[in-house]
Protein backbone atom coordinates (compact mmCIF):
# COMPACT_ATOMS: atom_id res chain seq x y z
CA UNK A 1 0.00 0.00 0.00
CA UNK A 2 1.11 3.56 -0.63
CA UNK A 3 2.54 5.87 2.13
CA UNK A 4 1.98 9.62 2.52
CA UNK A 5 4.41 11.87 4.19
CA UNK A 6 2.96 15.00 5.39
CA UNK A 7 5.92 17.72 6.33
CA UNK A 8 4.71 20.23 8.27
CA UNK A 9 6.60 23.63 9.18
CA UNK A 10 5.37 27.10 11.05
CA UNK A 11 6.27 29.69 12.76
CA UNK A 12 3.62 29.04 15.44
CA UNK A 13 4.03 25.96 16.92
CA UNK A 14 0.37 25.72 18.79
CA UNK A 15 -1.43 26.39 15.14
CA UNK A 16 1.06 23.45 14.13
CA UNK A 17 0.16 21.21 17.02
CA UNK A 18 -3.62 21.64 16.11
CA UNK A 19 -2.96 20.57 12.62
CA UNK A 20 -1.17 17.23 13.64
CA UNK A 21 -4.23 16.48 16.29
CA UNK A 22 -6.53 16.76 13.55
CA UNK A 23 -5.07 14.92 10.96
CA UNK A 24 -4.15 11.98 14.03
CA UNK A 25 -8.00 11.99 14.59
CA UNK A 26 -8.43 11.22 10.70
CA UNK A 27 -6.13 8.38 11.05
CA UNK A 28 -7.71 7.09 14.30
CA UNK A 29 -11.33 7.46 12.81
CA UNK A 30 -10.63 5.86 9.42
CA UNK A 31 -8.47 3.08 11.43
CA UNK A 32 -4.99 3.50 8.63
CA UNK A 33 -1.83 2.93 10.37
CA UNK A 34 0.26 6.36 10.86
CA UNK A 35 3.27 7.92 12.76
CA UNK A 36 4.40 10.82 13.97
CA UNK A 37 4.04 14.01 14.53
CA UNK A 38 7.24 13.21 14.60
CA UNK A 39 8.87 16.21 15.44
CA UNK A 40 12.34 18.15 13.96
CA UNK A 41 14.95 19.85 15.08
CA UNK A 42 13.86 23.66 15.26
CA UNK A 43 15.63 26.63 13.03
CA UNK A 44 16.45 29.82 14.97
CA UNK A 45 16.51 32.49 12.35
CA UNK A 46 18.62 35.61 14.01
CA UNK A 47 18.84 39.03 13.13
CA UNK A 48 20.93 41.83 14.91
CA UNK A 49 20.94 45.11 13.33
CA UNK A 50 22.47 48.27 15.16
CA UNK A 51 20.16 50.85 16.57
CA UNK A 52 21.91 53.81 15.64
CA UNK A 53 21.63 54.52 11.84
CA UNK A 54 24.40 57.15 11.32
CA UNK A 55 27.04 55.47 13.51
CA UNK A 56 27.12 58.37 16.33
CA UNK A 57 26.91 57.48 19.60
CA UNK A 58 26.80 54.36 21.33
CA UNK A 59 27.18 50.83 20.27
CA UNK A 60 23.29 49.25 20.78
CA UNK A 61 22.05 46.68 19.07
CA UNK A 62 18.73 45.35 18.22
CA UNK A 63 18.09 41.17 17.97
CA UNK A 64 15.51 39.60 16.38
CA UNK A 65 14.98 35.98 16.72
CA UNK A 66 12.31 33.75 14.37
CA UNK A 67 11.91 29.58 15.66
CA UNK A 68 10.89 27.47 12.17
CA UNK A 69 8.90 24.55 13.79
CA UNK A 70 8.38 21.30 12.18
CA UNK A 71 6.89 18.04 11.96
CA UNK A 72 6.75 14.84 10.25
CA UNK A 73 3.90 12.65 10.05
CA UNK A 74 3.79 9.15 7.71
CA UNK A 75 0.46 7.67 7.25
CA UNK A 76 -1.24 5.09 5.14
CA UNK A 77 -2.84 6.80 2.08
CA UNK A 78 -5.86 5.25 1.00
CA UNK A 79 -8.57 7.66 -0.88
CA UNK A 80 -10.51 7.77 2.10
CA UNK A 81 -7.97 9.21 4.68
CA UNK A 82 -6.35 11.27 2.13
CA UNK A 83 -9.94 12.82 1.09
CA UNK A 84 -10.43 13.95 4.84
CA UNK A 85 -7.13 15.11 4.84
CA UNK A 86 -7.10 17.86 2.08
CA UNK A 87 -10.29 19.07 3.65
CA UNK A 88 -8.27 19.94 6.73
CA UNK A 89 -8.38 23.86 7.58
CA UNK A 90 -4.83 24.67 7.47
CA UNK A 91 -3.96 27.94 8.99
CA UNK A 92 -1.98 30.57 6.91
CA UNK A 93 1.06 30.32 9.27
CA UNK A 94 1.11 26.50 8.78
CA UNK A 95 2.95 25.28 5.43
CA UNK A 96 2.11 21.73 4.70
CA UNK A 97 3.59 19.31 1.78
CA UNK A 98 2.28 15.83 1.33
CA UNK A 99 3.91 13.29 -0.63
CA UNK A 100 3.16 10.05 -1.87
CA UNK A 101 5.62 7.29 -1.41
CA UNK A 102 5.66 3.20 -2.62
Amino acid sequence: MQKARIKLSSTQHTELDGVCDQIKAIAEKTGVDMAGPIPLPTKALKVTTRKSTDGEGSSSFDRWTMRVHKRVIDIEADERTMKHIMKVRIPDTVQIEIELRN
